[in-house]
């Protein structure tokens, strides 16, 4: 009986919207742009931090990476032309691999921007003397020929190995392999082709970190050459004219990657890391950056920025709430006479309240429903026009379409509890 009844009173709140077509879809409209904000901002919100977690989780969450930095210098030393002489060192490396347990890879680099060219084309790359051990520990896959041995390191052997982003703007239709390019006056056979890694929100993060010289930034991509090679060719020192004067500079590691063997003894690591550097290093010159750290703070920014955003998208759901129930006042205020003839012919306040309830509740799931449709859609555009990665989740169209539902009831009870308890005689004598 009381489905009937309730079936009943569903069918009349739909005639009755219908009845005000184009007043119902204005009403709806709150309804549709709120959840659909809610949907579209929750997806934005997503996709960014799932882009950010996993740029670093490429840097390895079981790595901890040690960066130079050029200490602050007095002003008796920024006058002089004495050489600054900062940073990691061969011998803090061989001390990590040698003293700290759980530590399973040390990883040195050297990193300079470096003119490359073949044949009559000549780009801009990174080059990057390191190990060969470099890809276990860094997110660099070999996807053709190989990567320099022991043996290239040990007789300090002319050999490359460049990324994708080399071999698409410097060799364009030919094979890289066995092609000889022109680094810093030398010639450099390339062995093999790797993937091509972004510096990432770490790398950006902490490129004002890199001294002078070890940025990425304006490059082509990385050429991977032995790090011996590397120091023959280009030492350690390097120069710059700053305000007129030739500054003279030492560095003889800008990075170290640490691998530990197990992802709960990278936060002990990484102390005794600091420690062991504070012992050997006067200033402060190096910079300490864990990934597992980072991952841990992006997922807490995410839960905030989920939050934000769904309290900003909420508002307008709120303001489409309150439209609907401006427009459900007037609406009882339009029917007062059909309130007093259904009281009459004896319908109790319940029937009342459960009518126009059922209307503002079929107004604002039916506008809930073409909010979440909006969406869906909406992030696929953000995607496909700004290259902007987006994800829609269960759980945000799920809240949108709750949200929606109890808009309807919060903001639909009081013009039906107001209708529900007008005079019916009062209400048959209203023209």
């Amino acid at each position: 009986m009381f489905l009937l009844r309730l079936k009943r009173t569903v069918k009349l709140g739909a005639k009755s919207l219908w009845m005000h077509r184009l007043r119902s879809t204005l009403t709806a409209l709150g309804i549709v742009f709120g959840v659909c904000s809610v949907v579209a901002m929750l997806a934005i919100g997503e996709g960014a931090s799932r882009e950010a977690q996993a740029q670093i989780a490429r840097l390895g969450s079981r790595n901890i990476i040690l960066r130079s930095v050029r200490p602050a210098e007095s002003s008796a030393s920024r006058a002089s032309n004495a050489v600054l002489s900062y940073g990691l060192t061969y011998a803090d490396a061989e001390r990590m691999r040698q003293t700290i347990p759980h530590v399973t890879g040390v990883i040195p680099k050297r990193l300079v921007p470096c003119q490359t060219i073949y044949r009559n084309r000549t780009i801009a790359a990174q080059l990057v003397g390191t190990v060969p051990w470099y890809p276990d520990v860094h997110p660099t896959r070999l996807l053709r020929g190989r990567f320099f041995t022991a043996i290239d390191m040990e007789h300090q052997q002319k050999v490359a190995v460049v990324d994708q982003q080399v071999v698409e703007q410097l060799f364009a239709v030919d094979d890289p392999i066995g092609k000889d390019i022109k680094l810093a006056g030398r010639y450099y056979t390339v062995v093999g082709v790797a993937t091509s890694v972004s510096p990432g929100l770490a790398g950006r993060a902490a490129s004002e970190a890199r001294p002078a010289g070890g940025s990425n930034g304006g490059v082509a991509g990385n050429i991977y050459i032995p790090l011996s090679a590397f120091r023959r060719s280009f030492g350690e020192m390097t120069r710059q004219y700053i305000g007129g004067q030739r500054r003279s500079e030492k560095v003889e590691l800008q990075e170290i990657t640490v691998k530990v063997d197990s992802a709960e003894f990278v936060l002990p690591t990484r102390n005794v890391l600091d420690a062991l550097l504070q012992r050997f290093h006067e200033k402060k010159d190096y910079q300490v950056i864990v990934p597992l750290e980072l991952l841990r703070q992006a997922a807490r920014t995410k839960r905030i920025f989920n939050v934000v955003l769904g309290s900003i998208a909420a508002i307008s759901l709120l303001v489409g709430g309150i439209g609907i129930m401006n427009i459900m006042l007037a609406t009882v205020s339009e029917r007062t006479r059909e309130i007093g003839i259904r009281r009459a012919l004896g319908a109790r306040r319940r029937d009342i309240i459960l009518q126009f309830l059922s209307e503002t509740l079929l107004l604002t799931l039916a506008g809930g429903l073409l909010g979440i449709a909006l969406g869906v859609a909406v992030p696929v555009l953000v995607t496909r026009l700004g290259k902007m990665p987006t994800v829609v989740t269960g759980q945000s169209l799920v809240l949108a379409f709750g949200i929606s539902a109890a808009v309807g009831v919060t903001f639909g009870i009081y013009p039906a509890y107001r209708a529900a308890h007008m005079d019916p005689i009062e209400s048959l004598r209203h023209e």
